[in-house]
Protein backbone atom coordinates (compact mmCIF):
# COMPACT_ATOMS: atom_id res chain seq x y z
CA UNK A 1 0.00 0.00 0.00
CA UNK A 2 2.87 2.62 -1.24
CA UNK A 3 4.26 2.17 2.28
CA UNK A 4 1.79 3.34 4.46
CA UNK A 5 0.25 0.91 7.18
CA UNK A 6 -2.90 0.43 7.76
CA UNK A 7 -2.78 1.31 11.29
CA UNK A 8 -1.70 4.51 9.95
CA UNK A 9 -4.02 4.98 7.71
CA UNK A 10 -6.73 4.04 10.11
CA UNK A 11 -4.79 7.35 12.71
CA UNK A 12 -5.43 9.72 10.55
CA UNK A 13 -8.70 8.40 9.71
CA UNK A 14 -9.49 8.70 13.72
CA UNK A 15 -7.66 11.65 13.90
CA UNK A 16 -9.74 13.52 11.34
CA UNK A 17 -12.91 12.35 12.42
CA UNK A 18 -11.76 13.59 16.15
CA UNK A 19 -10.73 17.15 14.84
CA UNK A 20 -13.80 17.39 13.00
CA UNK A 21 -15.73 16.25 15.46
CA UNK A 22 -14.49 18.93 17.95
CA UNK A 23 -14.95 22.01 15.76
CA UNK A 24 -18.64 20.96 15.27
CA UNK A 25 -19.28 20.18 19.33
CA UNK A 26 -17.53 24.02 20.02
CA UNK A 27 -20.13 25.79 17.94
CA UNK A 28 -22.84 23.91 19.36
CA UNK A 29 -21.38 24.78 22.59
CA UNK A 30 -20.81 27.86 22.21
CA UNK A 31 -24.30 28.82 20.71
CA UNK A 32 -25.67 26.65 23.87
CA UNK A 33 -23.88 29.02 26.23
CA UNK A 34 -25.45 32.18 24.34
CA UNK A 35 -28.63 33.32 25.00
CA UNK A 36 -29.28 35.39 22.39
CA UNK A 37 -27.17 34.82 18.93
CA UNK A 38 -25.97 38.41 17.83
CA UNK A 39 -28.32 40.06 14.79
CA UNK A 40 -25.01 39.86 12.92
CA UNK A 41 -23.90 36.51 13.33
CA UNK A 42 -26.97 35.28 12.32
CA UNK A 43 -27.31 36.77 8.98
CA UNK A 44 -23.85 35.18 8.04
CA UNK A 45 -25.41 32.14 9.52
CA UNK A 46 -28.10 32.77 6.95
CA UNK A 47 -26.21 32.21 3.83
CA UNK A 48 -24.02 29.33 5.23
CA UNK A 49 -26.23 26.05 2.87
CA UNK A 50 -26.08 28.52 -0.25
CA UNK A 51 -22.33 28.72 0.08
CA UNK A 52 -21.96 24.86 1.06
CA UNK A 53 -23.90 24.13 -2.17
CA UNK A 54 -22.24 25.92 -4.00
CA UNK A 55 -18.57 25.10 -2.68
CA UNK A 56 -19.56 21.43 -3.63
CA UNK A 57 -21.06 22.00 -7.06
CA UNK A 58 -19.40 24.56 -8.39
CA UNK A 59 -16.34 22.22 -9.23
CA UNK A 60 -18.57 19.61 -10.77
CA UNK A 61 -19.72 22.64 -13.38
CA UNK A 62 -16.73 24.19 -14.72
CA UNK A 63 -13.89 21.12 -16.43
CA UNK A 64 -11.00 22.43 -17.71
CA UNK A 65 -11.17 21.24 -21.67
CA UNK A 66 -9.19 21.89 -24.81
CA UNK A 67 -12.10 24.23 -26.85
CA UNK A 68 -13.99 26.74 -24.70
CA UNK A 69 -16.99 25.53 -26.62
CA UNK A 70 -16.97 22.10 -25.25
CA UNK A 71 -17.04 23.49 -21.91
CA UNK A 72 -19.90 26.03 -22.88
CA UNK A 73 -21.68 23.19 -24.34
CA UNK A 74 -20.75 20.84 -21.25
CA UNK A 75 -24.34 19.45 -19.95
CA UNK A 76 -23.05 19.87 -16.32
CA UNK A 77 -22.77 23.48 -17.06
CA UNK A 78 -25.79 23.94 -18.87
CA UNK A 79 -27.73 22.27 -15.68
CA UNK A 80 -25.88 24.54 -13.34
CA UNK A 81 -27.34 27.79 -15.28
CA UNK A 82 -30.70 26.65 -15.35
CA UNK A 83 -30.53 25.20 -11.82
CA UNK A 84 -29.02 29.14 -10.94
CA UNK A 85 -31.34 30.86 -12.45
CA UNK A 86 -34.28 28.66 -10.63
CA UNK A 87 -32.51 29.82 -7.10
CA UNK A 88 -32.73 33.46 -8.16
CA UNK A 89 -36.36 32.82 -9.50
CA UNK A 90 -37.84 31.08 -6.46
CA UNK A 91 -35.07 30.74 -3.87
CA UNK A 92 -36.07 27.54 -2.85
CA UNK A 93 -33.06 25.05 -2.29
CA UNK A 94 -35.29 21.73 -3.45
CA UNK A 95 -36.53 22.83 -6.17
CA UNK A 96 -33.59 24.11 -7.54
CA UNK A 97 -31.78 20.66 -7.13
CA UNK A 98 -34.83 19.28 -8.44
CA UNK A 99 -34.66 21.48 -11.97
CA UNK A 100 -30.96 21.87 -11.87
CA UNK A 101 -31.30 17.40 -12.45
CA UNK A 102 -34.10 17.21 -14.34
CA UNK A 103 -32.03 19.81 -16.61
CA UNK A 104 -28.84 17.55 -15.88
CA UNK A 105 -30.70 14.46 -16.99
CA UNK A 106 -32.38 15.94 -20.12
CA UNK A 107 -29.47 17.52 -21.50
CA UNK A 108 -27.46 14.28 -20.85
CA UNK A 109 -30.02 12.83 -22.59
CA UNK A 110 -30.16 15.34 -25.97
CA UNK A 111 -26.62 15.56 -26.15
CA UNK A 112 -25.26 12.20 -26.17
Amino acid sequence: MNGYSMLSIWGVIVAIAVATYLIRLSFIHLFGRVNQVPRRVKRFLKFVPAAVLAALVAPQLVTPSAAVTEMVLDERLLAGAVAAGVAWWRGDILLTIISGMVALWTFQFLLF
